[in-house]
């Protein structure tokens, strides 16, 4: 099934409050937002966008005048693709989900609030359904002759020939990955969806490989926007993922560099569009780590937010509190 194509992009600042752990920053890490008296981020005035964070942390200027909403790239590869299942199969609801765009309305929940648990996805929400040419879809083809926009990466996974070109060889051994770990249709295109989930298997030993994300003796939060993946580990320890994300896309990018939670709210609703935010944590204006009732695969991201399977996003609120830092870095490519 199909999710939200629509996530959050902050438009309003933010000053957010980050109370951290006795001795958790260190003399490398920016400083963390200014506190309010009570330590609750305090609203700038309206039409002011936040300023955005580079991968060292310093807040780039931005032109504070009201912009206009920037159009989503429709060239690429991916933007000829269709999911590989009947599109009447699908809920429309779950074609589109917005959420938050101006950073939420502080306050502490009550305890009954906080009692209540956000309603489970449906059955199939979160099935891996590939993304395939038009005409693979209408034809139901049992093993595809197309080349697929990550060919060369999957090819090189799969330690095949690696020539970008598809062939009787490729397509067999990539329907053979898709029906392991159950991607539909399995006709061996190796398209996005097909990609991620290789990316994920990857990343599980050892997600922090490269060194991008830096280690602290604290709790930090990883965000790659290169792979599309989030993790967090303690020092050297891995406490948490890595798990496949949906961050934001071309114009509404998720902001690099390093942020701090500053308000969580299991059960919250979009103030703007009146959707369900599942287990958010706010980390940057209307930024948040939250659930969404979707798939996380689709070629357009989100507005800013960072989204996760509800499963995920409710282990993460078991793992990160207020004040925990989070770091993120690299860009989500629309193809």
């Amino acid at each position: 099934m199909i999710s939200g194509r629509i996530a959050c992009r902050s438009i309003a600042v933010v000053l957010a409050a980050t109370l951290l752990p006795i001795g958790s920053a260190s003399a490398d890490d920016p400083v963390p937002p200014a506190s309010g008296p009570q330590g609750e981020p305090v609203p700038a005035p309206a039409g002011l966008v936040p300023p955005s964070a580079g991968p060292s942390g310093e807040p780039a200027h931005r032109d504070p005048r009201p912009q206009a909403d920037p159009v989503p790239p429709v060239s690429g590869p991916q933007s000829e693709l269709v999911p590989g299942v009947p599109l009447n199969s699908l809920q429309l609801w779950q074609t589109d989900t917005p959420d938050q765009a101006l950073a939420p309305e502080v306050y502490t929940p009550s305890a009954a609030e906080d009692a209540v648990e956000p309603q489970d996805a449906a059955d199939g929400t979160y099935d891996r359904v590939e993304y395939v040419p038009r005409e693979d879809a209408v034809e139901d083809v049992e093993c595809t002759e197309r080349t697929g926009p990550q060919q060369r990466q999957v090819e090189e996974f799969l330690k095949l020939e690696v020539d970008g070109e598809q062939s009787v060889a490729d397509c067999r051994a990539i329907r053979a990955f898709q029906t392991k770990h159950k991607i539909e249709p399995a006709s061996g295109f190796a398209g996005p969806v097909t990609w991620a989930t290789m990316q994920l298997i990857s990343a599980r030993k050892n997600p922090n490989a490269e060194k991008k994300c830096p280690k602290r003796k604290y709790r930090v939060a990883c965000v790659d926007l290169d792979r599309q993946l989030m993790w967090v580990q303690d020092g050297r320890k891995v406490v948490f993922g890595p798990v496949s994300i949906r961050s934001g896309r071309e114009g509404y990018g998720t902001r690099t560099g390093w942020h701090a939670i500053y308000w969580r709210h299991k059960n919250h609703v979009s103030s703007l569009y009146h959707s369900p935010m599942p287990y958010s944590q706010f980390f940057n204006g209307g930024q948040a780590f939250h659930g969404v009732y979707g798939t996380l695969y689709t070629p357009i991201g989100s507005r800013g937010c960072v989204n996760m399977t509800l499963d995920d996003a409710r282990a993460l609120w078991g793992v990160l509190r207020k004040g925990d830092r989070l770091y993120v870095w690299g860009h989500r490519l629309e193809e």
